[in-house]
């Protein structure tokens, strides 16, 4: 096809003028998005072409530079790999074929005479100035790239030396390159001759100044407000210009600088073009070219104009538009933001509360939509090139406020997008077919053809279904020399408008959103997106629109053209990144917040505590006694829940603030319950869930306050209730939250019932496992803790060097009911096998000391020191059982039940290993076993030969080993604790639960074996008697008492086999001498009883 075309071969109604506009406006922006990428690349020193930036070809470069466009082949230094890289000298080809397309259109436009008016024929002509302008920002565009030259001109010095000639294209292209070194001193001469332009942009001059208004006018109108003529709120929204009315602000003002810029000479001879102009001029310093590229209008309007001659005046008009923009334009724009934002939130929420009205008030929607990108754009270019030294006006703060209510309002649209399509559905045949009848009816000329076009448009519309839609073409009539000249008819070429409005809205509401309020921009402004997202975050009034900035990341794919494939993984990598950095942020600030008031809570309960009662008791007692305590003066310490009595509603707590921001957090967080982008699904709450998991983990091993230096850990009871509080705070959550708070209590309280968690950490069941295994049990071994069996405690004894920490208040049974409420049945279960690991290692070692050389009495002592700590550890373990019982059955009574039920009916022939199964079932739940399974499996790992003989005699060597205890002076009895300060009533669980645990493995008779045992211990002891050594026998009666500790343990013995073995008399006896013996002062302050 020629590039031009001769008027009289030229047939308007066969020119196909609406096709060839869409077309290449669509080739444009694909252009413009393949020269963009060219120029970031060339600009980026990671991207750059390598042959650029190779040291070998630099000369070569600056000298095929400098002669550009001319082609001289001095040497052949250059390397041929260069012709590899072909394609940005295919991109610049293809400007080429671009460029003589668009000359070709615009020279056929003028010579069929087309008419434009934005009013009467809107898609026309915007497709027409948009073509203008997007050419005029290609050409600029690549004029921008600085190695055009380099890349061009290396292309073909390779091609030359490959082929033995130039590249055909390379005259053209070279000469392109060098004309367009200024694109608009060029692209003037080239527009001369097509003055269609200035028609089309006179057309605006009753829709632009009507578009650019101040907040005040705006406030006056009412403009967009629904509510304001409540009696005309069902009315549908009607204008003469429908299109006119959501079209771009911004597009507009590019039409009107650039197009006055290529077609100057109507500024001196037409006051109406001149007016619009200077408007445009005093709305910005800057234009944007294409994504973050901008054209800064002033400068550039006044280089061009300042050279031609007669042009003072409109260089005045710049230089005085100038200073307009730089001192008012920002205020006005910040003034429009606000309104804004109130107008938006009014339209999001009436139509919220009643999405029927999507349907008459549409218009309204997508102009509210416009109108507010338009200034979310203006603010975004400008904030990145400002060019006065007052900022003020470039920052806004609320910023996300707006974007918030766009995507609101675009929610509705897609929400309720087939109600819209139903009523315009209705619309289009009920109303709009009629008038469009009328008017054809009522044309005084109607030639045939236009007649059967127009018929055929109202029996479709008619007809019209939601699977259906018509998109009316006025390009036909146009022209000069149609036969129904849409000039001559302008009621008709504004029906038509409004037709095809209301046809998108039943076919094209997705690209309307798009065209309207696609924010795609923010994803080349990366660090003022950034920004702005912390400054939403730092104002608590704004972080409920704080999830606007994730659903931005939605738009970016809208952004990428087909004509540049490659770019589509950049920026979906982008938006993804971007999208998880801002939802990872907004939840981090949630996780804060929510430990920041688990923390004001866990310090409240802290004062309900019980340790902190004692003061006010002690005032309470000397006030009654009339006694004076403390200092005069000494405040009053103030009471639990004193936080909650408020004289002034004004007074806000630091608890309310933190609970304010965090509801307001929260809203945005639970706004959407996901989002898609580039085919990846973000869930908000999910990422609060996995933060809220990973606090709570790490607050609840913090809250064990666990020191390793000096082996300080909290009570049990403080952590629980600790936990508790954190807990109750969590679950608090949900009221804002839709999320499963019981999932994180679940995924985190479980893993605590593990030695390790999800993150190889130690959690709360190592710390306790480790404490009481390393600090407690081991200052009993030590003799510096005695369990009191009356108390079910270990309690500190009196010794030189006293302890960092008092034993009962870490083992009695409140204490090991919160530690069972913490660790839970697996997590107790691991303290029951570390406590079996040690008994196990002391078995070993009395195997070991049955079997060394040393001593009888040395031996007898050392088996009797380790058949203590074992049973001091099995004691705990009991006490630990016990309190996993009573906590089991308050929270699963009816379980428990049924399997204490299951254990105490197993009938006694019943096979061994059915039996361990049942009690290990048992153990689990705290029951007390006959046989301890756990005790078994430790055990059961030693397994030689004659082990069995082993544990035989391991038992006779602790049965005539008990009457040296009598020697102990620390072996006296005590009845106030019922047990011996020196632990050996801890014998008796010991003996009996290691015999029944090693005959169980070696399948012998545990109670054979036990009665054997009794026997050899009641011998031994009887021989007592016999002794005149009264150092040898001094605590005689009190060693007579663990032959009856021993059957009241063991489930295989009874007392009438003792009275067998051993005189009742003599217990009796026993019991009589130590109770005698515990009467006296001096022992019950030997045994702590009293002060």
């Amino acid at each position: 096809m020629s590039a031009t075309l001769s008027r009289g071969s030229l047939q308007p109604g066969q020119q196909k003028l609406a096709e060839k506009f869409t077309i290449l406006n669509d080739r444009g922006i694909g252009m413009l998005t393949r020269v963009y990428n060219i120029k970031k690349a060339c600009g980026d020193p990671k991207a750059k072409p390598s042959y650029l930036i190779d040291k070998n070809l630099e000369s070569a470069v600056k000298f095929i530079v400098r002669k550009f466009p001319a082609v001289e082949t001095r040497n052949n230094n250059v390397s041929l790999s260069i012709v590899l890289y072909c394609e940005m000298y295919t991109n610049t080809l293809l400007f080429l074929c671009f460029q003589d397309h668009v000359c070709e259109l615009l020279n056929t436009i003028d010579a069929c005479q087309v008419f434009f008016d934005i009013t009467v024929n809107f898609d026309l002509t915007k497709n027409y100035l948009d073509l203008v302008v997007t050419y005029t920002n290609l050409m600029m565009l690549l004029s921008r790239i600085e190695e055009r030259k380099a890349i061009i001109g290396l292309y073909n010095y390779a091609h030359e030396m490959t082929h033995g000639s130039s590249d055909r294209e390379y005259p053209r292209l070279g000469q392109m390159i060098v004309d367009y070194e200024n694109p608009l001193k060029k692209m003037m001469e080239e527009f001369v001759p097509h003055g269609k332009v200035n028609n089309a942009l006179l057309s605006l001059q009753m829709v632009y100044p009507r578009r650019n208004l101040s907040a005040d006018q705006w406030r006056n109108a009412q403009l967009l407000s629904l509510i304001s003529a409540p009696s005309t709120m069902l009315n549908p929204a009607q204008s003469d210009t429908m299109p006119c009315e959501y079209l771009s602000l911004d597009a507009m003002e590019k039409w009107i600088v650039f197009g006055f810029i290529l077609c100057h000479g109507v500024l001196n001879s037409d006051q109406a073009a001149l007016s619009l102009w200077k408007l445009a001029l005093q709305s910005s310093t800057c234009l944007c070219l294409f994504r973050d590229e901008v054209f800064h209008i002033h400068k550039a309007a006044e280089d061009l104009f300042i050279n031609i001659r007669g042009y003072n005046k409109r260089v005045n008009d710049i230089k005085e538009c100038k200073e307009q923009a730089l001192s008012h334009a920002g205020l006005m724009h910040r003034e429009r933001r606000k309104f804004l934002r109130s107008a938006l939130k009014e339209l999001a929420t009436v139509l919220s509360d009643q999405p029927g009205l999507l349907g008459p008030k549409a218009l309204f929607v997508f102009m509210a939509l416009s109108f507010a990108r338009d200034e979310i754009i203006w603010l975004l270019r400008h904030a990145d090139n400002i060019q006065k030294k007052s900022t003020d006006d470039f920052i806004d703060k609320h910023i996300a406020e707006l974007i918030f209510y766009m995507e609101e309002l675009r929610a509705h649209v897609r929400k309720y997008g087939p109600v819209m399509q139903r009523y315009y559905v209705q619309y289009l045949s009920g109303f709009d077919a009629v008038v469009l009848n009328e008017l054809v009816q009522n044309l005084s000329v109607c030639p045939e053809d236009e007649s059967i076009i127009m018929s055929s448009f109202v029996n479709t519309m008619t007809s019209l279904g939601v699977k259906q839609g018509i998109q009316p073409n006025t390009a036909y009539t146009s022209v000069s020399k149609a036969s129904l000249g849409i000039a001559d008819h302008r009621e008709l070429g504004k029906m038509m408008n409004t037709i095809i409005f209301h046809t998108k809205m039943v076919d094209s509401l997705v690209e309307m959103l798009v065209e309207t309020s696609d924010l795609s921009i923010f994803c080349f402004y990366s660090r003022a997106f950034e920004k702005m997202f912390q400054q939403c975050l730092e104002l608590p009034s704004q972080s409920r629109h704080s999830i606007s900035f994730p659903l931005l990341c939605t738009h970016f794919m809208s952004c990428t053209h087909e004509l540049c494939p490659e770019e589509r993984h950049h920026i979906g990598d982008r938006s993804l990144s971007l999208c998880n950095m801002f939802l990872d942020e907004m939840a981090k600030q949630a996780r804060n917040l929510i430990t920041d008031i688990c923390t004001e809570q866990c310090t409240l309960s802290d004062q309900l505590l019980p340790k902190h009662c004692a003061k006010t008791i002690s005032q309470a007692v000397n006030k009654k006694s009339k006694k004076q305590t403390g200092k005069k003066g000494e405040p009053e310490r103030e009471k639990p829940g004193v936080e909650s009595m408020r004289k002034n509603r004004l007074l806000v707590t630091n608890l309310d603030k933190l609970h304010t921001a965090l509801s307001e957090l929260c809203f945005s967080i639970n706004y959407v319950p996901n989002m898609v982008i580039w085919e990846h699904t973000f869930t908000p709450r999910e990422y609060l869930t996995s933060h809220l998991e990973i606090r709570f983990t790490k607050s609840i091993v913090g809250m064990t306050m666990y020191n390793q230096a000096t082996q300080e850990i909290a009570k049990p009871s403080e952590l629980l209730t600790s936990v508790r509080a954190y807990m109750t705070v969590l679950q608090s959550i949900e009221n804002y939250v839709q999320i499963d708070i019981t999932r994180v209590f679940n995924n985190v309280l479980l893993q605590q019932t593990q030695h390790l968690d999800s993150h190889g950490e130690p959690t709360i069941t190592s710390l306790y496992t480790n404490w009481y295994l390393e600090t407690l049990l081991r200052q009993v071994s030590n003799g510096h803790i005695a369990y009191f069996p009356a108390m079910k405690a270990f309690v500190n004894l009196p010794t030189e060097n006293e302890l960092t920490f008092n034993a009962e208040e870490y083992s009695d049974i409140s204490e090991m009911r919160s530690l069972s409420e913490l660790l839970g049945p697996y997590g107790m279960k691991f303290l029951s096998e570390s406590l079996m690991w040690h008994i196990s290692s002391q078995v070993a070692e009395l195997k070991v000391r049955g079997h060394g050389g040393q001593g009888l009495q040395v031996a007898a002592q050392s088996v009797l020191k380790r058949m203590t700590i074992i049973g001091v550890i099995l004691s705990f373990r009991s006490l630990a059982q016990e309190a996993l019982r009573d906590v089991l059955s308050c929270h699963i009574p009816f379980l428990v039940s049924s399997v204490e039920d299951f254990k105490d009916h197993i009938p006694r022939e019943t096979d061994m290993k059915v039996a361990m199964n049942v009690y290990e079932l048992s153990s689990a739940a705290g029951l007390p076993c006959e046989i301890d399974p756990a005790l078994v499996v430790a055990l059961s790992s030693q397994n030689p030969e004659e082990e069995y003989k082993i544990a035989c005699l391991l038992m006779v060597f602790v049965a005539v080993s008990m009457p040296t205890l009598a020697s102990n002076v620390m072996s006296q009895y005590s009845p106030a604790i019922e047990g011996h300060c020196n632990n050996i009533h801890c014998l008796a669980k010991a003996i009996n639960q290691i015999a029944a645990a090693l005959f169980t493995i070696h399948k012998g008779s545990i109670e054979d074996r036990l009665k054997e045992f009794l026997a050899l211990a009641s011998s031994s002891l009887l021989k007592i008697g016999q002794e005149t050594d009264k150092t040898t026998t001094r605590n005689r009666e009190s060693v007579y008492l663990l032959l009856d500790m021993i059957v009241q343990e063991s489930p295989f013995l009874t007392m009438d086999l003792l009275e067998s073995c051993f005189p009742y008399v003599l217990l009796r006896n026993a019991y009589h001498a130590v109770y005698k013996q515990s009467s006296l002062p001096s022992e019950r302050k030997r045994f702590c009883l009293e002060p």
